[in-house]
């Protein structure tokens, strides 16, 4: 699918991986509705590209929400064929913690329900709308991405939460390309390593250099602009559909 001239929809593009997606999807000519929790952040970054932001934050975990920055960027673009699934939270905790207590339900319940829950939301919602539309020269009506993380794989000490959601998107990934497929929308999902994102960021220096150093090759932090070159390639490319792709630097995750 060609991006020039498509209405795209970003969440989690107000930030890190989301917003470099955001800005190289309107650099190559995409229509972009930047959809983020943080509505003041989607704004400015909407602003800068062209885009246009959420009413109001856009929780993908609730269906009024989702629905409604949908028609916000129906009424702004027309009808999205481009969905980046982008938005989602970290968590670290130890099943049985330090004072011997179990962990709190309420993150793994927390975690899932954005990561996983919402992405599927998300999709469900832009895949309905999607498949009604008229496909184009090429047969196709839309493309989505997920973004999970190499964790779903070798996830690390206390990363039992986000290691299940990243991996259930994994393996939603290739039933919903073939669910999808009658109705011409293709899937695929991105599993990036250590990204040099705001959160990573905030970490010491030292404790950054130390990361980096235990990539392969490069040894650096991923740039968030590679990870949304990737992304929009798997939109211009035609035959990728229920894969998922590592985006690491050759990166295996130790215990801890």
């Amino acid at each position: 699918m060609k991006i020039e001239g498509q209405a795209a929809l970003v969440t989690g593009g107000a930030s890190g991986l989301g917003e470099a997606t955001a800005r190289e999807l309107a650099r190559l000519g995409a229509k972009v509705a930047v959809l983020d929790r943080n509505a003041a952040l989607a704004e400015k970054v909407a602003a800068e590209i062209g885009g246009v932001a959420c009413a109001c934050a856009c929780d993908i975990t609730d269906t009024d929400s989702v629905t409604a920055a949908l028609d916000k960027a129906a009424a702004a673009h027309g009808p999205a064929r481009i969905l980046m699934n982008v938005a989602g939270i970290g968590s670290a905790k130890r099943i049985v913690g330090k004072d011997g207590n179990p962990a709190p339900l309420e993150d793994f319940v927390r975690v899932v329900n954005i990561n996983l829950i919402g992405g599927y939301n998300m999709a469900r919602l832009f895949a309905a709308r999607c498949a009604k539309l008229d496909a184009l020269d090429n047969g196709e009506k839309g493309v989505m991405l997920f973004t999970a993380s190499v964790a779903a794989f070798d996830g690390q000490v206390g990363q039992q939460a986000y290691s299940a959601s990243k991996g259930g998107l994994v393996g939603m990934t290739l039933p919903m390309a073939r669910d999808l497929a009658q109705h011409a929308i293709r899937v695929c999902t991105v599993a990036p390593g250590l990204f040099a994102t705001p959160l990573l960021l905030e970490l010491p220096e030292a404790v950054q250099h130390s990361l980096a150093a235990s990539i392969p090759f490069p040894p650096r932090l991923g740039q968030p602009s590679e990870f949304a070159e990737l992304a929009c390639h798997i939109v211009t490319n035609g035959h990728l559909n229920g894969e998922v792709i590592r985006l690491d630097g050759a990166l295996r995750m130790a215990p801890r």
